[in-house]
């Protein structure tokens, strides 16, 4: 799984130079996506797809953890429910239920949750926003060469992805 670097430039003359720099220090641009707001050109820069700027991936990640919740609740309530009426195999049922829900959740709250809604005022300003998709094991060294060679750059925050599905 990779991670991606969310970078606010406040103009495209910016985001191209630091995609050329992204590209040369082995990013493919195929990993780079520009998101900017209708009537600010992206010429030169590799645009997002759909899933990547209605945010696709931050909302499933809502919705995993909200079922999350739903499904703890509900077998703390089938736990109850059992214990009340006797039924000692559905309450072990509902307490290894309860016991992966609750591992789930952890898992979840330890995945970087950076999404493109709460950079939404910068782009409303005119600013462009590069998602860069690197390895989890480059991702302070990319930020490091970034901010070294373009000092205007803003890191919004890093989050996760997935490739495959184009999110």
């Amino acid at each position: 799984m990779k991670r991606r670097l969310y970078l606010l430039f406040p103009d495209t003359v910016c985001a191209r130079a630091a995609v050329d720099d992204l590209v040369w220090h082995g990013v493919g641009k195929r990993h780079i996506h520009g998101i900017a707001r209708v009537g600010v050109a992206l010429d030169g820069l590799p645009a997002a797809t759909v899933r990547q700027q209605r945010d696709l991936l931050h909302h499933l990640e809502r919705l995993w953890w909200n079922t999350n919740l739903v499904l703890f609740f509900g077998a703390g309530l089938g736990l109850l429910l059992a214990l009340l009426n006797a039924e000692p195999l559905w309450a072990l049922l509902m307490a290894a239920l309860m016991v992966v829900t609750l591992v789930l959740g952890v898992l979840e709250t330890h995945l970087p949750n950076m999404g493109v809604a709460a950079l939404r005022d910068a782009l409303r300003h005119g600013e462009v926003l590069l998602l860069v998709d690197v390895p989890e094991q480059r991702v302070a060294e990319i930020e490091t060469y970034i901010h070294g060679r373009h000092p205007e750059v803003a890191l919004g925050g890093v989050s996760w992805t997935i490739e495959r599905f184009g999110m």
